[in-house]
């Protein structure tokens, strides 16, 4: 099969869409290190993903996955959204812990929310670009609650705070196998997955 590339430098991202696309040959930007960095400018999940796998497409010649995920938190409007990752902008913690910064201020902001007031959506746009222009995007999501203080050590950003639906544990003290199962990203992802085949073959890429 033709090689894929992921257009992130998000370790912990990598690792967990390697596990999740098993079995496809797909390369980091590690691989690629003149590659572009490209701002989320774009409004929504899917608009940023797109926007991410173009510019990768372009730069390799290779088809190009991307995506864009972040919190929704329905008592703060559904922020934030698709500014998640910068969500505490330039004011980080002591340790420059950026997913620490941003956690904390999601809990800061919700310390007065009761508890039937704090329900959230992880969201994932997973995009699929290929050279030629053919594009593919779907979404997955995973409903939960926001806990009121960090819990476990697995995954990353707001992952120690969420707690899907049906669990009492947060998405941080899931195994990675059952994160996958139900996770946003892994929805999202074995979307693509079950598309991918066939938009290759269509383009003339298998």
């Amino acid at each position: 099969m033709t090689r894929i590339v992921l257009a992130t430098r998000n370790q912990g991202k990598i690792v967990e869409l390697r596990r999740i696309l098993d079995g496809i040959d797909v390369a980091g930007l590690a691989e690629f290190p003149d590659a572009p960095d490209v701002p989320e400018t774009e409004p929504t999940f899917e608009g940023n993903a797109l926007l991410k796998a173009r510019a990768i497409c372009a730069h390799t010649g290779l088809p190009a996955v991307a995506d864009d995920s972040g919190l929704c938190v329905d008592e703060l409007n559904g922020m934030p959204g698709v500014l998640s990752a910068r969500w505490s902008g330039r004011f980080g913690d002591a340790s420059g812990d950026k997913d620490a910064a941003n956690l904390h201020l999601v809990l800061d902001q919700l310390a007065d929310a009761p508890d039937g007031r704090r329900g959230a959506a992880f969201v994932c746009a997973a995009a699929l670009v290929l050279p030629g222009g053919v594009e593919h995007c779907v979404e997955g999501r995973m409903r939960g609650t926001v806990a009121r203080a960090p819990r476990g050590t697995g995954g990353f950003g707001y992952d120690p705070v969420f707690v899907p639906e049906g669990e009492t544990r947060t998405t941080a003290e899931l195994s990675p196998e059952e994160k996958d199962a139900i996770s946003h990203r892994g929805r999202a992802f074995r979307a693509l997955a079950g598309i991918l085949p066939d938009a290759l073959a269509a383009a003339g890429l298998t």
